[in-house]
């Protein structure tokens, strides 16, 4: 039915065009219910920029110099008519803007005759800029904002074709239900690993930084030199506690032997030095003293031990 005439087509199948270089334009779908003059990128060299895209255009060439002063001309006359503006308007007296000249025009009726325009043929007006009143307030509002048009469409995102999707990356991009540790209102029964795999431990890689190891080997060497110098302490300690002891031992043993000696009435020994310059008669006394202090000990250790012994001893001694 299509391409007869005097019928309606109610086909939406739109006819081929090509393009400059002979290719299928394809972009005619998408501009398929616009405006000719709406902008519509359908293409990858739509994304590029006109830099790119065409090199010799004449618009993107770099403009001479003359171009270059004439549009800085401009540039400067549109800034200093603002700054004027600005200044004449903080002033406190405003004076009134100066007139522009004169201008003459020449006028002729399309109605010509003695009736019309006093018989005249043609007229000369004279044009003047009305006088403006300086403290006359504004007439117009001129603060009032006008809405913007339509905006042109943006740049598509270009999507790569669609796959299918594997079982693997299903099984990744499952997320597990939120499972409360709190709250369990209907009071399911909820394994151990589906709570885990909710807490998200399993997602956290665990870094032991290697400073640690650094501080336990510190604090065991430091630990080890401790027990050392608390040892050596202690046994310094121990030493001179045994060695105390001894000397008041010693000490005691002294005392015990001097008061035995006190006891028994015998006179203490003297030393090698001063038994040589003793004479003969106190070292035999000396003698007989030991000799009697040593029977006196005997005959009391035969009291204890045997008492009948020692009486036959005295009976043999006596006879």
């Amino acid at each position: 039915e299509m391409g007869q005439k005097g019928k309606e087509s109610t086909s939406n199948a739109l006819a081929v065009q090509l393009d400059a270089e002979g290719k299928v334009k394809y972009d005619v779908i998408a501009r398929q219910g616009h405006s000719k003059d709406k902008i519509v990128y359908s293409k990858l060299t739509d994304l590029l920029p006109a830099e790119v895209v065409a090199e010799n255009d004449p618009s993107l060439q770099k403009p001479t110099q003359e171009e270059i002063d004439d549009i800085t001309e401009k540039t400067r006359q549109a800034l200093q008519k603002l700054t004027n503006s600005k200044i004449a308007a903080a002033m406190p007296v405003r004076c009134a803007e100066k007139q522009a000249p004169a201008q003459f025009i020449r006028y002729t009726p399309s109605q010509q005759g003695a009736a019309f325009n006093s018989g005249a043929k043609q007229r000369v007006i004279r044009l003047v800029e009305a006088q403006v009143d300086p403290m006359e307030p504004p007439r117009f509002r001129i603060n009032r904002k006008i809405p913007r048009g339509p905006p042109s469409p943006p740049a598509p995102v270009l999507h790569s074709p669609t796959r299918r999707v594997t079982v693997k990356e299903q099984k990744e991009w499952k997320i597990p239900p939120c499972i409360s540790n709190w709250k369990n209102a209907k009071g399911y029964t909820v394994p151990l690993d589906k709570r885990l795999a909710a807490d998200g431990r399993g997602l956290q890689q665990l870094h032991i930084n290697e400073n640690f190891a650094k501080l336990a080997e510190a604090l065991y060497i430091a630990d080890r030199k401790a027990r050392e110098a608390v040892e050596t302490r202690a046994q310094l300690e121990r030493k001179l506690a045994q060695k105390e002891k001894e000397q008041k031992e010693e000490h005691l043993r002294q005392l015990a032997q001097k008061a035995r000696d006190e006891r028994a009435g015998i006179k203490p020994g003297h030393s090698v030095g001063e038994s040589g310059a003793t004479n003969e008669d106190e070292r035999e006394r000396e003698m007989l003293r030991q000799d009697r202090h040593k029977e006196r000990a005997r005959e009391r250790n035969l009291a204890r031990a045997a008492p009948d012994k020692r009486t036959k001893l005295q009976k043999e001694r006596e006879r």
